[in-house]
């Protein structure tokens, strides 16, 4: 039997969380919800989803875009097992309400404050402690990438402190108010928010963590400096623990990606999904140790890094998996992440 799950929200993040529930054998993508008529919308039907009305969308709209629509979000929720909100940053919460009355589990993003949600989820780092909740917050893209590298040398030599730069994307491509368009802009935050919502997952990380914002769209890149509690044989047995996880991709100098342009170019090639590349991405040659210190550069995909964290986080929620290994697994496989 297969668990019914809801996407609220149809833009960046929801479509591709849509797309990867449909993909999962235990999963059924019962409907999506739209506040209004748009591209997006069309795409829905298209594939076949069914589009119902939520926040203050307009019936009449949807049948002057000829967009049939199923029924409001209330009539969805009644249909499902579990939510998955992807609604702009901030709306999550005030539909919290609605999940609740419902009775159905509920899966928020990271544009959402923690305490939205009974936990935050990392797939690799604490999907154990996440098993039953009814409420999980996906952490955002580069929190989850840090959790996942985390994850890894955590598990593998220990950490005792970490220092982080990211270097943030100003804007998603299809986006148009976004800027600088010709900039560096330091954000004077300090701590960056992503230390802070890191520790919502593993507490015991002492983690520093610094941002600015670039004028590209392309990806996200950190600059990490991670102590290690135990050092490692060589900067190679590290990169080759990164090379066999799930969910990492490790260039050879060989191959030639000196940047985010040819990692997405690489993406474009595979043509998996919207050509997301949902890996944390690191280089061979951007990788070095110094005794327990690890330097490394690591590229994180804004689109599309928390999509198979979505569909790990229904699982534990409704706890149809045991094991996150096994979930992972099990995702990656339906999404064609899968080296096996």
């Amino acid at each position: 039997m297969r668990v019914r799950v809801a996407v609220n929200g149809f833009g960046t993040i929801g479509k591709r969380v849509a797309d990867a529930v449909a993909k999962q054998p235990d999963m059924e993508l019962v409907g999506v919800a739209k506040t209004r008529p748009s591209y997006e919308a069309r795409r829905a039907m298209e594939k076949g989803y069914p589009i119902y009305i939520t926040g203050g969308g307009k019936p009449e709209d949807f049948k002057c875009a000829g967009l049939p629509v199923a029924g409001t979000i209330h009539d969805l929720l009644g249909k499902v097992d579990i939510v998955v909100d992807a609604a702009p940053d901030k709306i999550g919460r005030e539909n919290r309400k609605l999940y609740e009355a419902a009775g159905v589990h509920a899966i928020f993003q990271g544009g959402e404050k923690a305490d939205v949600a009974e936990a935050s989820f990392s797939s690799l780092a604490n999907y154990a402690a996440c098993r039953g909740k009814r409420t999980l917050r996906v952490v955002s893209c580069n929190t989850t990438g840090i959790a996942r590298a985390a994850a890894i040398l955590r598990e593998g030599w220990g950490i005792d402190h970490w220092e982080v730069t990211i270097v943030r994307r100003a804007a998603d491509p299809a986006e148009t108010k976004k800027g600088p368009i010709n900039g560096i802009m330091p954000t004077f935050q300090l701590p960056s928010h992503h230390g802070p919502d890191v520790l919502t997952i593993l507490p015991e990380l002492h983690i520093a963590t610094l941002a600015v914002v670039v004028p590209t769209t392309l990806m996200h890149v950190h600059v990490n400096h991670v102590r290690l509690t135990r050092a490692p044989k060589d900067a190679t047995e590290v990169t080759d623990t990164f090379r066999k996880a799930p969910r990492f991709r490790v260039f050879a100098p060989w191959e030639h990606v000196d940047g985010t342009p040819q990692v997405m170019e690489y993406a474009r090639d595979r043509g998996l999904g919207f050509n997301d590349m949902m890996e944390n991405v690191l280089w061979d040659e951007g990788f070095r140790m110094d005794g327990r210190d690890a330097y490394f550069f690591q590229a994180i995909h804004q689109e599309s890094i928390v999509v198979p964290e979505n569909v790990d986080a229904i699982r534990a929620s409704l706890d149809l998996e045991v094991d996150g290994r096994a979930s992972i697994a099990k995702t990656d496989l339906a999404l064609g992440l899968s080296r096996a």
